[in-house]
């Protein structure tokens, strides 16, 4: 089956009461602070996790609103999609995530295929969850898949290239790398000022990584107050909770390396705007953590770089490193 020709057929089965979702949107009366997330989702005919997407990925988006700074959605942004073109399925489907065996079906590709191009990071996760043996079940946006198989046909059939085999070598599941960069690339778009954006490269710091980056104590004492959370997936079961731990932090050198260095680039940043509550401010208490990671052949970023939202600046990398 082609990708496109997939997606048409599954937005066609998502479909459902599309006159009752438009009637919702547009109904939340005058305008205010904001619409509570909840109801934000219902009147845009969202499902909870479809919506927790939608706000990731920047396709609603939401303002601290009250004195307790909850995020709510602003009621013009439910009139934009109520009022856009295809609206709920042109949203439902930019939301469409899969798995491994949908994703290879849309592909046209066979699953262990499927799995050795996200093992190299060819495209990113956007969620993931832990099923009951404790593996991770990791899901893709459809979007994105379309749009690599129509970026690389050549990967989809025949010998995987050397190049990615090398890649592969190197690091053999790129996946939880490539979703923590998404984000944190999300979490700091989303900041309202240069702190929080500190914050949410500070989060895929374990404790004695970011003591060493931050030796300051009350910056530190800061960044975990204003600490961003990468995944609301939680578990009674230790082991299931031990995964979901170990997969917000930052894991190889090269990765660890990477966030220390921009964790310095945006202290740096906070800094010049305001000290941290409880600290001189002057700055000189917190030392430069670790060089910034030396370019790869051919002046292509570095590996951490290379996990990008965008999968093309993946496949770039790889190249460049040819």
């Amino acid at each position: 089956m082609e990708v496109r020709q997939a997606r048409r057929t599954r937005q066609e089965t998502r479909r459902r009461e599309p006159e009752g979702a438009r009637g919702r949107a547009g109904a939340h009366g005058p305008a205010g602070p904001g619409v509570p997330l909840a109801r934000a989702a219902r009147e845009l005919g969202l499902k909870p996790r479809e919506f927790e997407l939608a706000v990731q990925l920047g396709e609603v988006r939401t303002v601290a609103a009250g004195p307790d700074g909850r995020r709510r959605v602003p009621p013009e942004e439910i009139d934009r999609h109520g009022s856009s073109e295809g609206f709920p399925e042109a949203l439902r489907s930019r939301l469409w995530a899969v798995g491994t065996a949908e994703g290879a079906e849309l592909m046209g590709v066979g699953a262990a295929r499927f799995t050795r191009l996200a093992r190299a990071g060819c495209f990113t996760p956007v969620r993931f969850y832990v099923n009951r043996y404790r593996a991770v079940v990791w899901h893709y946006l459809a979007a994105d898949l379309a749009e690599f198989a129509d970026r690389e046909p050549g990967l989809l059939t025949g010998r995987i290239p050397a190049l990615l085999r090398t890649a592969l070598d190197e690091h053999s599941d790129r996946r939880a790398r490539g979703w923590r960069a998404r984000r944190v690339d999300q979490l700091t778009a989303q900041a309202s000022d240069a702190w929080q954006r500190a914050a949410a490269t500070a989060a895929v710091l374990d404790a004695p990584e970011l003591a060493q980056a931050v030796p300051d104590p009350g910056e530190r004492a800061y960044l975990n107050a204003l600490r961003p959370e990468l995944t609301r997936i939680r578990s009674e079961v230790p082991a299931a909770r031990e995964v979901i731990e170990s997969l917000v932090l930052a894991e190889d050198p090269d990765e660890i390396d990477w966030y220390r260095h921009c964790l310095t680039t945006a202290l740096t940043q906070a800094r010049a705007t305001r000290p941290a509550p409880g600290t001189e401010g002057n700055g000189e208490t917190t030392q430069a953590p670790a060089a910034e990671p030396e370019p790869r052949q051919g002046g292509a970023e570095p590996p951490a770089a290379a996990r990008s939202v965008r999968p093309g600046r993946i496949w770039s990398w790889l190249r460049g490193r040819a």
